[in-house]
């Protein structure tokens, strides 16, 4: 999804929220500060550890631990058997790169649906 569209998204959603009452806002508010990713960290943890900690930090627990275990394999192999490990660390480093440059966009996309559910939540407790 385009930055535009995702810009689009997150007015509506910011539209939905003023309707709310002053203390589901209040208590929408609370959660966001809460909840909300900052795509800065995201980028740090990709470009200094591309063994998936970003992917921990906006809770995708499966692709951390696979990236992790991959990484680490990648890591082990290299004085047994160079070649594999080298791939092996290639290979993530070419999968994590487009995620290094689309940080803002994949952490974008993560917040606006994380507004949506806490938005979801607020006005079911409402």
């Amino acid at each position: 999804m385009s930055i535009e569209q995702l810009r689009d998204q997150e007015e509506a959603l910011r539209t939905e929220i003023r309707q709310l009452s002053a203390e589901q806002r209040s208590q929408y508010h609370r959660l966001e500060r809460q909840r909300l990713k900052d795509p800065d960290t995201y980028a740090v943890l990709n470009y200094f550890f591309i063994a998936g900690l970003h992917h921990f930090y906006l809770g995708n627990k499966p692709r951390g631990i696979l990236n992790l275990a991959v990484m680490l394999f990648g890591f082990l192999m290299l004085p047994v058997f160079a070649p594999l490990g080298i791939i092996l660390l290639v290979g993530i480093f070419v999968v994590e790169l487009p995620q290094l440059f689309k940080s803002q966009q994949i952490v974008y996309a993560h917040n606006i649906e994380k507004m949506r559910k806490i938005l979801a939540e607020v006005r079911s407790e409402g």
